[in-house]
Order: C-alpha cells, then structure tokens, then sequence
C-alpha cells in the first residue's frame, strides 16, 4: 500500500513487518487524523522518541550480522559490515498505530526533528498521547508545542537535565554513607 496521500507524506519504507510513513513535522496532527477517520487506525500504543545525536559520524560502527542473525556466543567478523544510514535530523518521534481490523498494517507514523524544534501535540486526536509526550519532553527535551499539560512525569520537577539524551553527563551522584559527616 502505498501512504503519499498522508498530509505531509516525506517517505515511507517497510521492514520487519511493520509500515513507516514519515511526515513533516508541521503536518503531523493533519497526517495523525487522515490515518484515524479516513483509514482507520483509531489506536496509538506507544510514542517513542530517539536521540541519533552522532549518528553515522566517525567512531558509530555499525553492526555485523548475517542472514540467519548473529551468534552472540562466537564473536568474530563474520557476517556482512552494514554502517549506520545517515538520520535526517537529530531527533524521531515515532506513533505506533494499530487499526482494530483483521489484515491490518502495524503503522508507525514518524517525524524528524532538530534539537529546540518543536513536536505538534496529537491529545486532541489520540487522548492517550498525554503521558507519551510527557515523557518525550521529560526524559529526552523534545517540546510538545499545544500539550495541554507539558510538566515532568518522571523526573523530580528540580531535575536538571533530559536523562535520555546522548548528551547528558553520565556519571551519578556522590554517596553519602551515614559513618561520614
């Protein structure tokens, strides 16, 4: 099936069973209520957003695989150097659809964004996007322009910082054992 009739269609692609139609991410809530009322995917399961900050620059590998998959227990070059394709933009928001008929498509509805650039809502048409976004912003900064209650959900409101972000500090906080004053 082909998907160029979505409000701001950009590609699509099929692999692992599943259909992805990416979209512009100013079209998003016209694309998100073509695929509801005009082709019937009334269910959003889950909102996934991923940081592909360095993406296919010098030091990101890759992986080796083969046909039949890896053998984790035998590690060697066996197999067929695949790189990383180059990502449009830094970050993805990716809508897992589901259309509640026999024979269909799993859909997953897709847009690109640049760090500070902004994700339109999509509440008004899925109510079940709240928490989904929130965690967007919470855990990875991605705003969600028009959400009708853009807070925390994870994190402590004092939290600094996006935990999911490729560029957040890893290191922790000092323990502080009660024998220590």
């Amino acid at each position: 099936m082909s998907w160029e009739h979505v409000p701001g269609y950009v590609s699509e692609k099929e692999a692992h069973g599943e259909q992805t139609v990416v979209v512009e991410p100013g079209q998003l809530v016209e694309a998100a209520l073509h695929l509801r009322d005009e082709e019937g995917f009334s269910f959003l399961s889950d909102i996934s957003a991923t940081d592909y900050l360095g993406w296919g620059q010098k030091g990101v590998a890759g992986y080796i695989g083969t046909a039949t998959g890896r053998d984790l227990n035998r590690p060697a070059a066996q197999g067929f150097q695949i790189l990383p394709e180059l990502k449009p933009k830094r970050f993805s928001m990716s809508y897992h659809l589901l259309a509640l008929r026999p024979g269909a498509p799993r859909l997953r509805l897709q847009v690109w964004v640049e760090d500070g650039e902004p994700v339109p809502s999509v509440v008004e048409v899925w109510p079940t996007a709240d928490w989904h976004e929130r965690e967007a912003y919470d855990l990875m900064g991605i705003r969600i322009e028009g959400h009708p209650n853009l807070a925390r959900i994870l994190m402590d409101d004092d939290w600094e910082g996006h935990p999911l972000r490729k560029d957040y500090p890893i290191g922790g906080e000092p323990v502080r054992f009660s024998s220590e004053e």
